[in-house]
């Protein structure tokens, strides 16, 4: 969004989990845009809002935080914005401060120092419905005078509220009221916080009323001096701020903790005034959280959970995979009807309908899985898999928050190397990086479902269970093995240190609102038809020129596609891939799908000359590939050759898109250069071994 210092510009803060992006949606609507903050890699969200006098602001969405006192990225980025600091992004001239009214005593921590930065803010009170089933009751009137500031209660998830805070939000820009910090500091604290509040003037750093606040989060944090806002200043400033730090110890008091100290004071004592509350007892969240997160129940439900997931997208997406098919089967049929035999023909054809079509086949599925992944995320659910498996992860070397990148990365690992901004320590957040790609994204399935349905025989165990579909999630439960074993490995070698612990926050179950789950569904399945009608679209035309380029020359030794420049290719490549299985058809694919992974299945069907000749009975790409034969005369793709395939796809680095994002986030090529020669020596040794070894064993 350009910058704009004539339109208002407006913070939305708040803590994770509070519904903060719930309102930011509600209030913008699809008037949204997504960038990235200059010089850092944190997502910048921001969207117009029109209100009835103002006329249209810019509303900010900063990244959920617990704190002014920055220690990620993330809450660096939220800290700087909302106190000016940041020159690409203008001064905001009012907040929009979110409060989960059903956990006050959290949330109100936060929204002190919001009212401590002195500019014009608005209290969201939010999630209302939430505190009205646990029995309490909120004094609206009574905490807008507390804070000093208008409260507007709302239930976002509902829709119920936003026409208030609409006009809340207006009367306080056409009439600012700025804001003070509701902890009065004593006298033997505000002496010796004097000259680190000159400083942080004197330099720009923070507005005189911000300047106390500010200069007491400084004092309070013994690695202040290690942000980069402040490190610069370092010799000037520290002698200042270790007299400051003298003076409290003085004065009996434990600095590093004394603004929270001051601030949950001061909230304890204004919960009896605002809220009335039933003796506590064990809500429904707590009586469903004793199975859930219980090592034994928990990891039972977790098991059930995944096996349900791979259950519905082998039987559910069937029907529409059929339909897909077909319509693709008709598109080809009427393309050779209307178009002269020849090379147009055949690059529509074999080349963009059958590489294209034979991706989109899988939508079906990709959508289940993208279904599935938003009702865990939006239930609740997903901390509980966080909390239920921090401490396997921190024996193994995975800091407990690099739960939530490892499993956005499920989707794609795109999203998940971003979401490790989170994660405080750098080490941690490396580790992260480094094996989020070992996930299995969306891009994996197509040539995982592809293979299995080949090579693996369609049969049930158990009277439910497909074989296909616990294949797969073997191959799943590979990655983050892999993942495991790759991070206990980076902790033990290059990147030793011990594990930081996890502060976990269990926030209430919430039932998914459809229309939201929908929409998260589609939003992630149309980047997986973008890519097809990019990416994939593209890479479907350079391998038809490939295979079909130079044209065959019947003088010369071997077919027309060993001829062709791709055939050429992977003769070169052969030698390498030869002893785990592959020959060099198989090589071209998996060259050309090193732009997407998706793109082995459109390889593949353009090599091996997939193609439709009957609408109502499409060969598809399955069963061409099955059956293919050998120099003697047996199946070609057979299930040993099938599963070293996919266990390549399951450990390479096979996707360039990711290895730009890791090179930024990690800041360097090494790194990115590392984690690709680590990935794929350790698919190519994981297929070396199935492979020489299955075949000593007699299997095909």
């Amino acid at each position: 969004m350009a910058i704009e210092p004539h339109i208002p510009h407006v913070a939305l803060a708040g803590n994770p989990n509070s519904g903060k992006s719930t309102i930011f949606n509600g209030l913008t609507g699809l008037r949204q845009k997504v960038s990235n903050y200059p010089g850092v890699t944190v997502e910048k969200h921001g969207g117009a809002v029109t209100l009835a006098r103002t006329g249209e602001i810019h509303l900010i969405d900063l990244p959920g935080t617990y704190s002014l006192n920055p220690r990620s990225l993330d809450e660096q980025v939220a800290h700087d914005v909302l106190l000016g600091l940041r020159e690409d992004t203008p001064v905001p001239r009012a907040i929009v401060a979110v409060l989960d009214a059903s956990n006050l005593e959290r949330n109100l921590f936060f929204v002190t120092q919001l009212l401590s930065l002195g500019r014009p803010t608005v209290i969201a009170l939010n999630m209302m419905d939430v505190c009205e089933e646990t029995g309490q009751r909120i004094d609206v009137d009574q905490l807008a005078r507390r804070l000093g500031a208008v409260v507007v209660p709302m239930t976002a998830s509902r829709g119920i509220g936003f026409e208030e805070l609409r006009t809340a939000l207006d009367g306080l820009l056409q009439a600012p009221l700025p804001a003070g910090d509701v902890v009065e500091l004593p006298l033997a604290i505000a002496g010796p916080l004097a000259e680190v509040a000159m400083l942080l003037r004197e330099h720009g750093l923070a507005e005189a009323s911000a300047a106390p606040g500010e200069a007491l989060r400084i004092i309070c944090t013994a690695t202040a001096f290690e942000q980069p806002r402040l490190a610069p200043w370092r010799k000037e400033w520290e002698p200042a701020v270790e007299r400051a730090r003298e003076q409290l110890a003085a004065a009996g008091r434990n600095w590093p903790t004394l603004e929270a100290e001051l601030r949950y004071r001061w909230i304890d004592g204004i919960l009896p005034e605002v809220r009335t509350a039933p003796p506590v007892t064990a809500t429904a969240t707590d009586r469903v959280d004793r199975w859930l997160t219980h090592p034994v129940w928990g990891s039972a439900a977790l098991a059930l959970v995944v096996v349900t997931m791979f259950w519905a997208i082998f039987r559910l997406a069937r029907e529409p995979m059929e339909w897909i098919k077909h319509f693709f089967g008709w598109l080809a049929d009427l393309t050779t009807q209307l178009v002269p035999a020849g090379q147009v023909q055949s690059l529509l054809t074999d080349g963009i309908i059958a590489g294209v079509g034979g991706v989109l086949m899988f939508l079906p599925q990709i959508m289940l899985l993208f279904l599935f992944i938003a009702m865990i995320e939006d239930s609740g659910y997903t901390a509980r898999i966080q909390f239920l498996l921090d401490r396997v992860m921190g024996r193994l070397g995975l800091h407990g928050k690099a739960f939530i990148p490892l499993f956005s990365s499920f989707a794609c690992a795109v999203p998940g190397i971003m979401a490790a901004r989170t994660i405080d320590n750098a080490r941690d957040r490396l580790i992260t990086i480094l094996v989020a790609p070992l996930m299995c994204c969306s891009a994996r399935w197509p040539v995982y479902l592809l293979l299995a349905g080949t090579v693996i025989p369609s049969v049930t165990l158990l009277g439910f269970l497909p074989l296909q579909a616990l294949v797969l999630g073997g191959l799943v439960l590979l990655g983050i093995l892999a993942a495991i074993f790759s991070a206990w490995a980076f902790r033990k070698t290059i990147l030793r240190g011990p594990s930081t612990t996890l502060a976990q926050e269990l926030p209430p179950y919430r039932r998914p609102q459809l229309r939201t789950l929908l929409h998260i569904m589609w939003e992630r399945s149309a980047l997986f038809l973008q890519k097809a009608g990019t990416v994939i679209l593209l890479m479907s035309v350079l391998m038809w020129v490939l295979t079909s380029y130079p044209r065959h020359n019947p003088a010369q030794p071997g077919t027309p596609l060993e001829q062709s420049l791709a055939g050429q290719m992977g003769r070169v490549l052969e030698p390498v891939i030869k002893p785990i299985g592959f020959d060099w058809r198989i090589g071209i694919a998996i060259v050309s799908s090193f732009a997407a992974r998706e793109v082995f299945v459109s390889s593949m069907a353009t090599i091996y000359g997939a193609q439709v000749t009957d609408p109502h009975n499409m060969v598809d790409l399955q069963t061409r590939l099955a059956a293919e034969k050998d120099a003697g005369g047996q199946a070609f793709f057979t299930p040993l050759r099938g599963i070293s395939i996919m266990l390549f796809y399951a450990l390479a680095m096979q996707c360039v898109s990711t290895m730009v994002v890791v090179r930024r986030e990690a800041g360097s090529w090494k790194w990115m250069a590392f984690q690709w020669l680590w990935m794929t020596g350790l698919a190519w040794l994981a297929c070396f071994s199935v492979w020489q070894l299955g075949r000593l064993a007699g299997w095909r």
